[in-house]
């Protein structure tokens, strides 16, 4: 099963052993430490109105749109977390993550299926992230720059400043879609988050098969929405 603890300074997997989620629990990690970044980040480089002409115009609006309501401890957490939810749907490509994730299976699936775990995967993703946003603690953030990645894509570099530890490298990866850049995919010191789900989904599939995998997702699913009360 899916784990539960997703503290950045605890990326780790137990033993392989048994079949369960544990590396989810380190891409969970990585996701909830580096959408942090977009929340908490003071950026180097100014916003531009929109629309958006480069990923880090985007890292940009997203910082300025979600730091005040990270701040805000007087609206309600469920209040906040439905607000920062409609913000990861505009930003993220979660419909390229999950396709991704799944990697060559997803060649293997009908058109229902690759619906159903789709929706499935983001709002694992998206609830697993807005079920620790409380955990903010005042970290600062530096937004370095990007780099392109070839026509139509970027990584926009940035560190996570924790005092007295080292710094935390996390990278976006956004494409270009008409004008609107994307994020679909996010690494903390080199470990991407579609990559480890990537690696974990396949091997439940392998073994056990989708079925099994959409029942154990449904399962950890269900358990991330009533910790939040939802």
């Amino acid at each position: 099963m899916f784990g539960n603890n997703y503290s950045m300074s605890n990326l780790q997997a137990v033993k392989a052993a048994r079949v369960s989620f544990s590396p989810l629990r380190m891409a969970l990690s990585v996701l909830a430490g580096a959408t942090l970044v977009l929340m908490v980040a003071q950026a180097v480089s100014p916003t531009s109105a929109w629309p958006f002409t480069t990923a880090v115009d985007t890292v940009n609006q997203v910082v300025n749109t979600t730091l005040p309501v990270l701040r805000d401890k007087h609206t309600p957490l469920p209040q906040r977390r439905r607000q920062l939810r409609t913000l990861l749907e505009q930003h993220f490509d979660f419909a390229d993550m999950a396709r991704i994730a799944l990697g060559y299976h997803w060649r293997e699936l009908n058109p229902t299926q690759r619906s159903q775990f789709t929706q499935l995967f983001t709002a694992f993703i998206e609830n697993a992230y807005l079920s620790k946003i409380q955990d903010y603690s005042g970290q600062d953030v530096a937004v370095l720059g990007q780099n392109s990645e070839g026509e139509g894509f970027a990584r926009v570099r940035s560190q996570i400043i924790q005092q007295g530890k080292q710094p935390i490298k996390v990278d976006y990866l956004l494409r270009d879609m008409d004008g609107d850049w994307k994020i679909y995919d996010v690494t903390v010191d080199a470990i991407s988050i579609v990559a480890n789900y990537r690696n974990q989904f396949n091997r439940v599939i392998n073994d056990k098969g989708f079925d099994k995998l959409m029942a154990d997702m449904r399962a950890k699913q269900q358990q991330l929405q009533a910790s939040m009360g939802s």
